[in-house]
């Protein structure tokens, strides 16, 4: 509930910081052009909810301010490969030194072809920390190549996309029901929006649900007038 100032609100053993109209004010008119630490420090908040509210309100860094964090970072980067560099005509510290392994070393070495302990066939399957399921489908040594989830290799196979900014969901929650009817394609921000209207209990949660729904429909009626 709120208290007396209306800016908190108690969810279970959780108190939420309401947003209030003139912070919301203050975000929209220095979000674009100023640093997220320095609107953090204004409104006394970490930089995970300044970014999340700036996302559900729709907002974005200006095009003039990631060039200008673009060319301070190389700027950055210049200053400290030019103080690292070689200088010209300088000589490395080792040049001419052969190095001469020691040792057990050829008898521990890897040898051609010889796979690591760890190295899973492709069709492998693991488990992620999130509860996900991970096939293996080529093994260039990449994990974050080798692997994909499953229910998106599901969904693909069906001859379906997933576009950038959506995410591949289960309706039911379970993450291991694999049936397609039951895989559900949502924008980010949808899932951010039902992610965290959740956190108000399923009254709220279905009422924010059939608002985005309804817009949708709304936004879907709209593009079909239009010439």
């Amino acid at each position: 509930m709120n208290n007396e100032n209306g800016t908190t609100l108690n969810v279970g053993r959780k108190v939420r910081r309401i947003w209030t109209t003139s912070e919301d004010d203050l975000l929209r008119s220095r979000y674009a052009d100023e640093p997220t630490e320095s609107i953090a420090a204004a409104l006394k908040r970490t930089m995970s909810a300044i970014y999340y509210r700036a996302n559900n309100l729709g907002l974005a860094k200006s095009e003039t301010f990631q060039a200008r964090m673009r060319s301070d970072q190389l700027q950055r980067l210049g200053v400290v490969g030019e103080a690292t560099r070689f200088a010209a005509g300088q000589t490395p510290w080792n040049r001419g030194i052969r190095h001469t392994v020691g040792g057990r070393s050829s008898e521990t070495r890897f040898k051609p072809g010889q796979k690591t302990h760890n190295w899973r066939p492709i069709g492998f399957e693991r488990m992620t920390w999130e509860g996900y399921l991970e096939r293996k489908v080529t093994d260039t040594g990449v994990k974050r190549i080798d692997y994909r989830l499953v229910h998106h290799l599901v969904w693909l196979a069906a001859g379906r996309e997933i576009p950038p900014g959506h995410v591949l969901t289960f309706r039911d929650g379970d993450k291991r029901n694999f049936d397609l009817d039951n895989l559900e394609l949502l924008p980010r921000k949808q899932l951010m929006q039902r992610n965290s209207c959740h956190n108000y209990g399923p009254e709220v949660a279905k009422l924010v649900q059939l608002r985005v729904a309804i817009n949708r429909q709304i936004n879907q009626k709209e593009r079909k007038v239009k010439p």
